[in-house]
Parts: C-alpha cells; structure tokens; sequence
C-alpha cells in the first residue's frame, strides 16, 4: 500500500532502491508496510449504475476509506463526478492509460465494478501496480480466471477481496452461524431463489444480454443462491443438475434467461436453487431435522429479514440504501489495515466459479448431473 508514512515517500529509501535498480538488484529489498494515518483511498473502476448511485454514496459514508479516484472511458462522466466529490484531475483515469495508477500515492485500492469480462484483466493490472483489489460479483468468467487473479494479488502481495455484500449484512451472518451451531438439529435441504424480471426493451448493447462479456442470469442473480446455500451449509457442494431456459427469445439471445439448478453437499444435503430475469425471486430457507429458518427478502439491498420455527426473528438493521456496500467496504478496508485476510477474500469467489462452470456444463449437457471440482 501507498501512504504518506510508507516506503514510496521515504527519501531514504527511494535513494537505496534507484542505487539497487541502478545495479539491477532492485528487487532484494523487501516491501516495509508502516501504519498508515489516514483513510484508504479507494479507485471506482467503471461508473455504471452500482458505482454511480451505491458505491460513491456509501464511500460518503465509511470510516476507512474515501473516494479517492476514478477510472472511465466516458470524458463527461469524468467531469461530473470531478464535480461532485472533488476528484482531482490527477486521480482520473482512463482505461487505456489506467497502468499509470502505480504512481499515484493517493489511491491504495481499485474496486472493479465492470462487466464480468473485464474483472480479470483489470484485477491483474491492478495488482502488478501494486494497489489491493476489491472485485464485484461474479469475480470472472471462469474458474481458471479467478484463479489467476488469486494468484496475481499474491504475487505481488496485494489483498483480494469480492463483493458479496450480503456476507456483511448481520442477519446474514445470524443465518451463517446456524451453520456451525445446528440448534435444529442435521440440515436436510435448502431454498435459495434470486431474481428479478427485467430486460423488456433494453438495448442489444447491454452486457447482461451479451454471453461474450459474462451475461445471463446465471452470472448476475444466480451467485447470490449459489453463495447463500454454500454459506448456509458451511460446506462445499461436490455435484450439481442443472437447465436454463428462455421465455423471450426476442431478449435473451444466447444467455439463460432463467436456470434452475440442485446442489449436492456431503451427508445427503440438497439445494434446489433458482435464478431468473423473467421472475422476481428473493428467498433463503433451510429446511433441518427438528425446524427450518428462512430469510426474506436474503439479497435485497435493505430490508433483509427473517424467521425461524422456533420464534426467533432475524430483524437486525443497519441502515437505508447504501448502509451494506458502506459497511462492506469499511470491513475490508479495516482488513487491509490491519493486515488480515477480508471476510470474503478471491478463494471465497474462486469456490463459487467452481460450481458455476459445472452448473453451465451440466446445463449445456441438458441436465447431466456434473461432478465439481474440488478445491
């Protein structure tokens, strides 16, 4: 990371790494992180609708970090955003010159919040300038993907972190924690369904119609189900069955427009789990031995909510829209700080590629049921 108190602005130090590089030793000198006195500095990389309206907003809200830069390829957007949070030309980027970000002490993290397609080769970018990383779901296209971002951050030494803001979110994590405690005794099986209907009349540009840049339902809605039955469980599941189907042809052209697919976990535990563009779908449930408990909506941005069998109620609140993507990004800001893992590091986004790739196999196979690769 660069700060005011860090290696880059000691005089000292810059003096002993020109004399090592002038001697072609450069890189004997190990990094020095020294406690930083300020906020991070946070990058938005790409200025679509999450950045513009959630992600800016909520950084107007965090302890530990701050908007700090942007990174677009529309000239206006730049200017407005300059505009409105007082970005200074210096910390503005274009995607084309985005490598020169290894200069600019200023920004620390570059949060990548572009179609799923670009998540890789910017992640990459971003690392070799040695700034940490925070990527928005899905983390990439493929399994082998997020693994080589994984293995680009720590290369060079830079933390990962993916936006699966609901692992946040304290009824969440109250549903989380059933997983290990099991007050209704063995789970049996789980419910997870997110959707929305959508894409009546939306451009053929659009990416979330484009298979080529990681669209369909699937890739956008279908993790948060994904996500949530591996996090209900505590396990990883080891097969799954899947379909996709489409109802609007006229739209959804070569992407799923729906998808439907069942998990198995170890110790006969099953998911049945459902996405779509065509149906709004906001549900969690775990179905166990002696009860079950439920949350809805699960991955609405406020107002997640819930109950169990046995009374209790799952009605913790933090807050209006954008309260989860601030105290998501204060989480791992403060875990860069502190100089440990983030709640949801790349390995967390690299296990639900995983069973991505096998859940589009097994779709292509017509619902042959897909062993997933192990982790």
């Amino acid at each position: 990371m660069n700060d005011d108190a860090s290696p880059v602005h000691d005089p000292a130090r810059r003096r002993l790494l020109g004399t090592l590089a002038a001697a072609g030793l450069a890189g004997v000198l190990p990094r020095v992180h020294a406690k930083r006195s300020r906020p991070l500095g946070v990058a938005l990389v790409g200025l679509g609708y999450y950045s513009r309206d959630l992600l800016a907003p909520a950084l107007q809200a965090t302890k530990h970090c701050r908007l700090a830069g942007i990174v677009t390829g529309t000239p206006a957007k730049a200017a407005e955003w300059q505009r409105r949070y007082g970005i200074p030309d210096r910390n503005v980027y274009d995607y084309a010159g985005f490598d020169r970000i290894v200069e600019n002490s200023d920004i620390d993290v570059v949060y990548v919040v572009l179609p799923n397609h670009l998540h890789k080769p910017f992640t990459l970018r971003a690392a070799a300038a040695g700034k940490h990383v925070w990527c928005e779901k899905p983390m990439a296209m493929d399994a082998a993907e997020a693994r080589a971002m994984i293995d680009a951050c720590q290369q060079h030494r830079m933390q990962l972190a993916i936006g699966y803001r609901m692992q946040h979110e304290p009824n969440t994590q109250a549903v989380m924690a059933l997983a290990r405690s099991r007050p209704f005794g063995r789970l049996r099986h789980i419910r997870a369904e997110a959707g929305f209907h959508g894409f009546d009349g939306a451009s053929r540009d659009t990416w979330r119609l484009d298979a080529a840049r990681g669209g369909g339902a699937m890739y956008d809605m279908g993790v948060y189900a994904l996500n949530a039955a591996r996090y209900t469980t505590g396990a990883e599941p080891v097969a799954v069955t899947a379909t996709s189907s489409v109802e609007r042809p006229e739209i959804f052209r070569g992407v799923d427009e729906t998808m439907r697919f069942r998990l198995e976990f170890p110790d006969g535990v099953t998911a049945a789990c459902e996405t779509s563009f065509g149906r709004n779908l906001n549900l969690l449930r775990a179905e166990c031995e002696e009860g079950w408990y439920e949350l809805s909506p699960f991955q609405a941005y406020e107002g997640v909510r819930g109950q169990a069998s046995d009374g209790r109620r799952f009605d913790a609140v933090i807050g209006a829209t954008p309260a989860q993507q601030a105290r998501q990004m204060d989480a791992d800001a403060l875990a860069i700080l502190e100089r440990r893992p983030p709640r949801v590091p790349g390995e967390e986004g690299w296990r639900d590629m995983l069973a991505l790739d096998a859940i589009f196999a097994s779709a292509r196979a017509g619902g042959r049921r897909v062993e997933i690769a192990s982790a």
